[in-house]
């Protein structure tokens, strides 16, 4: 099975976390969960972009009778008659009877008069009522991400709170005899535990709220007291660890112990194909290798779409780009293989950066990489300039 499919099956055993009612100030990065329609229009009244003359159209060319100044904010009730203007202000509204404005620069004008010297038509220089928004349509979408451009929108029409999907908790598990924490003196055959970081920062930073549950010994009972135990306070979990075939990989007999459902086991693919994919309590359960750099490129492959489905996003599939190797990747692939390096603009195109490093346990080349790209099955190694498809991560 490739990743493509692994990823569908895993998708379609996802649902969205429930949604909750938040301030628009704590908004950010957020997933709405309902639509939202626009209260007023945008602008709200007819205004001037400019600092110069409102008029009627119909008086110039002409000199005309200043009568008032208009600035932003001020709501003068007066209409213009004939051979009459405003001074105004940009973003101030346009007084009744106008129907153009000329900026400054382009008239002659004292404190009592403003020459225009050219003819104007009906609306000419004004920004209309609605010309951005209407009121009742809809301006943010369910599904959507809170950017600050969509907060300021939803500013504009006095909308303080916003329905979206709670960020859904995800438990991070790791296994492993030989894996020991932080500010701990190593010990010997111990290694420290990369994982945990590697998920609590790759998930924080997808929006998703991480909760480290400690570590397990390789043991099906401790593994499988875990997960029941986790997935009482999480809405998924990804486990590292225990996926391989070994005597001491205790995750495939500690998922039975639990009673949780297995989707698939491993995938066509390199690095990062040892994998188990289960669903417990309709919650999603991503067992990944032990090696950080595998289950890193596992994770974006196969379960970061799934988590954002799980988060109420509907552009959960990341978009499938055209990539050019911006240097040579001297390896066959026999299966199909993902590899990560750095994005390159050159010439308007994309390229990617590939570090020469891309084995399982490598995580250096891991560090800055923000694009992957798709070797299909079978190739040879692959020349500079190489057309592939991939994905920015």
């Amino acid at each position: 099975m490739n990743f493509y499919d692994a990823r569908n099956i895993v998708i379609e055993n996802v649902n969205p976390v429930p949604p909750e009612k938040i301030s628009l100030s704590e908004s950010a990065g957020r997933i709405l969960a309902a639509d939202i329609t626009a209260n007023y229009n945008i602008p709200m009244f007819d205004r001037s972009p400019y600092d110069g003359y409102a008029f009627r159209s119909q008086d110039v060319p002409g000199e005309l009778n200043i009568i008032c100044e208009i600035k932003a904010g001020d709501f003068i009730n007066i209409a213009l008659k004939k051979g009459e203007a405003a001074k105004i202000l940009t973003g101030a509204a346009i007084p009744e009877g106008a129907d153009a404005i000329i900026k400054y620069e382009d008239t002659e004008f004292t404190a009592e008069k403003v020459k225009i010297s050219k003819t104007f038509r009906p609306g000419e220089n004004i920004i209309k009522s609605g010309e951005d928004v209407k009121a009742g349509e809809i301006i943010a979408r369910e599904g959507e991400f809170i950017d600050s451009g969509t907060a300021g929108l939803l500013a504009s029409q006095n909308i303080f709170s916003v329905q979206v999907y709670r960020r859904p908790v995800i438990g991070i598990i790791t296994t492993g005899n030989e894996i020991q924490e932080l500010q701990s003196e190593i010990l010997p055959g111990k290694i420290y535990n990369a994982s945990h970081y590697t998920f609590m920062t790759a998930l924080k930073l997808a929006g998703f709220e991480p909760k480290f549950m400690g570590i397990c010994q390789d043991d099906a009972q401790k593994i499988s007291d875990s997960i029941i135990e986790s997935l009482s306070t999480c809405d998924s979990l990804i486990l590292t660890g225990g996926v391989s075939a070994g005597d001491y990989d205790k995750t495939p007999d500690a998922l039975k112990i639990s009673g949780a459902k297995i989707l698939f086991r491993d995938i066509d693919l390199k690095p990062g194909g040892k994998c188990i994919y289960a669903v417990k309590d309709n919650k999603l359960i991503c067992c990944l290798s032990g090696n950080p750099a595998s289950a890193l490129t596992n994770y974006y492959a196969v379960a970061l779409p799934a988590l954002e489905k799980l988060s109420g996003s509907k552009n959960f599939i990341p978009d499938e780009i055209d990539i050019i190797l911006a240097n040579p990747f001297n390896k066959r692939s026999p299966m199909m293989r993902i590899i990560r390096g750095k994005l390159i603009i050159r010439d308007g195109q994309i390229f990617i950066n590939v570090p020469s490093e891309q084995g399982n346990g490598v995580l250096s080349t891991m560090a800055g990489s923000n694009l992957m790209a798709v070797i299909p099955a079978g190739s040879d190694k692959l020349p500079e300039n190489t057309r592939l498809k991939g994905f920015i991560i």
